[in-house]
Order: structure tokens, then sequence, then C-alpha cells
């Protein structure tokens, strides 16, 4: 379940927090994956960034059970938002057509692409052991975070 409109407030609050004058990009995925993880029970929070050399995405900072570790074009949740720039509300995975199961206990999820330049440079992922656990009141209530983490992105040391 996601939280309500106050606890959001709280927790980007507590984000943007983090990422005051840390100027490592590492470090600063890592926390926000923590933080996000943390304050909602969701099952897994983490980052794959773009991976321009291989055209794929990689497995960066996150929180919860192992996870694949790099996800091709075309191929599930993270992709889609990937390619279309836009977020993804997947109510149920399992008829997500060509859903990557990382977890078997994955049942909803929800990806929101950060851009840089133009362009989309990693994908924030969320999944949920509930089914139907997001809608589009979490991507615009995380919109503050992930206009930070894009604000910040090329000054950032990888």
């Amino acid at each position: 379940m996601s939280p309500n409109k106050a606890a959001y407030k709280t927790l980007i609050s507590q984000c943007l927090a983090l990422l005051e004058g840390e100027p490592s990009l590492v470090a600063n995925l890592a926390n926000l994956s923590a933080a996000l993880k943390h304050s909602n029970g969701w099952h897994w929070v983490g980052f794959y960034l773009v991976d321009d050399a291989r055209d794929e995405l990689v497995l960066g900072p996150f929180q919860g059970p192992v996870a694949c570790t790099r996800l091709h074009k075309g191929k599930g949740v993270c992709a889609a938002a990937w390619e279309t720039a836009t977020a993804q509300i997947v109510p149920n995975v399992h008829e997500f057509l060509g859903h990557v199961a990382c977890s078997n206990d994955t049942n909803s999820e929800l990806v929101i692409p950060v851009q840089s330049r133009g362009r989309v440079v990693a994908v924030l992922d969320i999944d949920s052991v509930e089914f139907d656990a997001f809608s589009s009141s979490d991507v615009e209530a995380l919109k503050p975070l992930i206009e930070a983490i894009e604000g910040s992105w090329n000054q950032w040391e990888a």
C-alpha cells in the first residue's frame, strides 16, 4: 500500500535532505533506495542505470532481495519506462507481456524514468507484494524527488 499525501510529503523532505551536499551518485541512490524501502515496507526499491555501451539497464543501488543484474530493451517494466520515457504503473506484473520476474514475490510494480539532458539515464523501480499497490498519485507524489535527482545527476560523481 502506498503512503498517504502527508506521509509522502514527510518522506520526500527526508529524501531531499539526504541529497544536500553529497556529491556521490552511488551514495545518493543508495540512501534514497533505503529511505523509500524502509518507510513504506515495499518489497524492493532501487535504481537501474542506463549502460549506453551495452544498450541495456544495469543494476544500481537497491534495497530488497537479490535482483536481476541486467535488463534488456523490449523486456520488462523497467525497459518499458526506459524506452518510452514514461512512468509505468503495473497493477499485476503477471499480466504484463514480457515481464522479467526477478522475484516471484512481486505482484505489482511502479517504474519512473530519470532523465538528464533530454534522455533517460536511470529508472526508479518499486515493487510490491500487493496487487494494485500503485497509482498515478504515487508518481505525482514522487515527482519532486525525481526532479531533484534529475537536476543533480550531472553534478554527481559516479
